[in-house]
């Protein structure tokens, strides 16, 4: 796995990954950016959303639950001094599953954190990750 990350200007970077893809990390005017990409700490929450996300997914479909919406909010909290990093995370899993699934969106969000989701494994290494599921 390899990325390579080139400045683009003021403090917007382009990120491109060995496969091709490129994202664009930036932070806002406020902060001397140019608000053309996301900053990276919003990045690493959407990271987390969607590897916890694709385990979800995949985890719901092996136990055959229909569902046509997933959507992940994830939050966090900073600490005051540099290095700012997050004091908790909190993640919300909404979903258009029927009611009596419950408990296997649940079981698959539990997997997805404990044992699949790679970023969810690291980050919750340094701080708590705390999720629940909503039906939408």
């Amino acid at each position: 796995m390899k990325v390579t990350t080139k400045w683009v200007q003021t403090l917007a970077f382009d990120v491109t990954a060995d496969t091709g893809q490129t994202v664009r990390i930036d932070t806002t005017v406020e902060n001397g950016g140019s608000g053309s990409g996301m900053n990276p700490k919003k990045m690493l929450l959407g990271s987390l959303s969607g590897c916890s996300g694709i385990d979800v997914v995949e985890i719901l479909n092996k136990m055959k639950v229909p569902f046509t919406k997933l959507e992940i909010e994830a939050s966090a909290e900073q600490t005051d001094d540099h290095p700012k990093v997050f004091k908790f995370i909190d993640m919300v899993y909404r979903c258009d599953i029927a009611a009596d699934n419950i408990d296997k969106l649940t079981r698959a969000v539990s997997l997805s954190h404990e044992k699949y989701c790679g970023i969810s494994a690291m980050l919750g290494k340094h701080c708590p990750i705390n999720y629940k599921v909503e039906l939408i």
